[in-house]
C-alpha cells in the first residue's frame, strides 16, 4: 500500500509544528529543563524544513534544495544537542553548524547541485551522522544518566539506520512524481515521511518521560539531603540505617555508631555570627565525608548534630575513625587552633544489637559523658572492658 504523498506532507508539517509548540510549551510552563527547549526547535525547524522542499519544482528550487535541506540539517543538529545537554555538556556550535556549513558548500558546485541521487546521498549521511553523534552521547552518559534512557537510544539507533539505508538505495524522488504517486520512489519517500513523523511522537515523548524521572530522582534526593551541608539528613540516616543493620545483622557482621556533637556551638554562633557558625557545619560535613567509606551512612541528625553507622566494624576500629575525625576536625584553619573541636559517642551493635534507635540511645548517653568529661573526646562504650582485657 502506497500512503497518498500530499496528505503525508500536510500531516508531517503540522505534526512536526504541533509537537514542537507542544515541547516548548513544557519547556516553558514546567521544567525549565534546556533539553526540551532544544528539542522543541528541532521539531518546528523540521516543519519549516518540510514547507520549504516542497516548493520545489515551483520555481524555488534554489529555496527548497539549499535552504530546505539547510534547515533540516539544522534540525537534526537541535535533536542531538537536546540529548547533548540532557547528558550534561554544552551544545557545540562548530557541530551544530557544520552539517549545514557542508551542505551550502557543496551546493555551490554545480555538479553537485544538479544531481539529485549525490544530494540524497549527501543529506542522508549528514542526517545519520547527527544520529550517530546522539547514539554516542547516550553510550558516554551510560552510567551517570541515572534514568530509563534505553527507548530513546533504540528509537535514534533505529532513525540513524533508516538514512544509513537511505544515503546508499534512494536515488531521489522529483517532487512532481512524488505529488502525482509516480515514480519507483514513491514507496520509500512515503516510508521516509512516515518514519520521521513516528520518530519525532517517539523522541517527544521518551525525552519527557526522562526529563520527568530526571526531575522525580532529584526531588528525592533532596527530601534525604541536608540542604546546608549536603550530606544526607536525619531522615535518610533513619531510612538506609536501617537497612544496612539489617544487612550486617543477617551476615552476623557488627556494625559501629558514632554519634558526634560540635563542641560550644552557640557560643560559636554568637560570637562569630551564624555564617561562621555554618561554615563550621561545613567543614565537618567535608571531614566525616574524608574520612568514611562508601558503604557507611552518615548524616547530619540535628542542629550540631551528625551519626554515622560504620559497617563491619568493632569498637576498637570504631574509636580510631573517631579520633581521626576529631583530630581532623580540631585542626582546621577555620578559626584559630583550639576554637573548633567535637565531642563524640560511640556504641555498636555488640552492646546495643541492631535497632537503630537503641545504637542511638546508647551513643547519645556516651555522648553525654564525653560532654561531661570535658568534650573534645571520644567516649566508648565497652572500651573500657576491651583495655583490661588487652592488659
Amino acid at each position: 500500500m502506497v500512503l497518498h504523498i500530499p496528505t503525508l506532507l500536510v500531516v508531517s508539517v503540522f505534526v512536526f509544528a504541533l509537537m514542537g509548540l507542544l515541547t516548548v510549551h513544557a519547556w516553558l510552563r514546567e521544567t525549565r529543563e534546556r533539553p526540551l527547549a532544544y528539542l522543541g526547535c528541532m521539531m518546528l525547524l523540521a516543519a519549516l524544513g518540510v514547507v520549504l522542499i516542497s516548493l520545489r519544482g515551483k520555481g524555488f528550487d534554489v529555496v527548497a534544495i539549499m535552504l530546505g535541506n539547510v534547515i533540516l540539517l539544522l534540525s537534526a543538529a537541535m535533536n542531538w544537542t537536546a540529548m547533548r545537554v540532557f547528558a550534561g555538556r554544552s551544545p557545540n556550535v562548530p557541530g551544530i553548524l557544520a552539517g549545514a556549513g557542508v551542505w551550502l558548500g557543496l551546493c555551490l558546485v554545480p555538479a553537485f547541485y544538479e544531481a539529485m541521487p549525490a544530494r540524497v546521498s549527501t543529506y542522508s549521511m549528514l542526517a545519520a551522522g547527527y544520529g550517530l553523534l546522539t547514539t554516542l552521547e547516550f553510550l558516554r552518559s551510560r552510567k551517570t544518566l541515572e534514568v530509563a534512557y534505553l527507548p530513546a537510544l533504540i528509537l535514534t539507533v533505529l532513525h540513524t539506520l533508516f538514512y544509513c539505508v537511505r544515503s546508499v538505495t534512494d536515488l531521489g524522488l522529483p517532487l512532481d512524481q512524488a505529488l502525482t504517486g509516480a515514480g519507483t520512489g514513491v514507496p520509500f519517500f512515503s516510508f521516509m515521511l512516515f518514519e520521521s513523523m513516528l520518530y519525532v511522537i517517539g523522541i517527544a515523548y521518551v525525552t519527557l518521560a526522562m526529563v520527568k524521572e530526571r526531575a522525580e530522582l532529584r526531588f528525592k534526593a533532596a527530601a534525604f539531603c541536608d540542604s546546608l551541608t549536603g550530606v544526607g539528613n536525619r531522615r535518610a540516616f533513619m531510612l538506609y540505617g536501617e537497612q544496612r543493620l539489617k544487612d550486617c545483622q543477617r551476615r552476623s557482621q557488627p556494625v559501629a555508631l558514632l554519634l558526634c556533637d560540635l563542641d560550644h556551638f552557640k557560643r560559636l554562633n554568637d560570637t562569630f555570627g551564624h555564617h561562621l557558625g555554618d561554615q563550621a557545619l561545613i567543614a565537618f560535613g567535608r571531614v566525616m565525608t574524608d574520612s568514611l567509606r562508601h558503604q557507611d551512612v552518615f548524616a547530619r541528625i540535628g542542629g550540631e548534630e551528625f551519626a554515622c553507622l560504620l559497617m563491619d566494624s568493632d569498637i576498637r576500629q570504631a574509636v580510631l575513625v573517631a579520633e581521626r575525625i576529631r583530630q581532623a576536625f580540631s585542626q582546621l584553619t577555620l578559626l584559630e587552633p583550639g576554637l573548633l573541636s567535637v565531642s563524640i559517642g560511640v556504641v555498636t551493635t555488640r552492646e546495643s544489637g541492631y535497632d537503630l534507635v537503641r545504637l542511638l540511645s546508647q551513643a547519645d548517653a556516651e555522648l553525654y559523658g564525653a560532654k561531661s568529661n570535658g568534650r573534645d573526646r571520644v567516649q566508648a562504650a565497652g572500651l573500657n572492658e576491651l583495655i583490661r582485657q588487652n592488659v
